[in-house]
């Protein structure tokens, strides 16, 4: 391993009170990964899908809301739903200064080379899993803004489809890219502002770094 560089990348849920003490009740306030693992969203079916070398996706148990507990529940429940990509795009900036800290310390070998290979895959990850949790798909945190946004009458018609929100799902990530692989359409949809979103946190990294 050479010396740590930040390179640019080429296209290739928190709770939230706010009146509701759900999240808190159920234990589930906790940084302990057990608490939020679901067996088949978590488990199970990523197992299933890499052994029959289709796209992986899975789930963890969502976290609790009781949306009429709220002391807003309209705008409650957007707050609630966008804390989560909120949270990984933070956690994404703050891999990015540790990043720029680490290649301004001019690190060599192995160590430094794993460290840098792994903050900046961190970093993706995060910002991959803001952005895909934004798509206005129930169950997705993108619903949930959508609703908050939309005049009353239209959400109440909208939220009318989170039933069939997995299903919509299992449709978009599974039948179509195998009867119609070309379409790309995860990657028409995510991948441009995956990678304006990568560029600037790489931006802040060489900021930090002094580059």
């Amino acid at each position: 391993m050479g010396k740590v560089q930040i390179d640019a990348v080429a296209p290739t849920m928190g709770g939230c009170d706010l009146g509701d003490p759900t999240a808190h009740e159920q234990r589930r306030l906790s940084l302990n990964p057990l608490r939020h693992l679901d067996p088949i969203g978590t488990v199970v079916l990523p197992g299933m899908l890499a052994l029959a070398g289709a796209p992986v996706f899975g789930w963890a148990k969502p976290v609790p809301v009781n949306q009429h507990r709220l002391n807003n529940p309209r705008l409650g429940m957007m707050a609630v739903a966008a804390a989560g990509p909120l949270s990984n795009l933070v956690l994404a900036a703050i891999g990015a200064v540790l990043l720029g800290v680490l290649a301004k310390a001019g690190g060599d070998g192995e160590i430094a080379g794993f460290l840098a290979l792994n903050l900046q895959n961190f970093i993706l990850i995060n910002i991959f899993l803001a952005l895909f949790n934004l798509l206005p798909i129930p169950p997705f945190d993108g619903s949930h803004i959508v609703e908050g946004v939309l005049p009353r009458k239209a959400a109440r018609t909208y939220a009318k489809l989170r039933p069939w929100g997995f299903p919509l799902l299992f449709v978009l990530l599974l039948v179509v890219p195998y009867f119609w692989p070309d379409l790309g359409l995860v990657q028409r949809v995510i991948q441009p502002p995956f990678v304006w979103v990568a560029d600037h946190y790489y931006t802040l990294a060489k900021g930090v770094a002094g580059i």
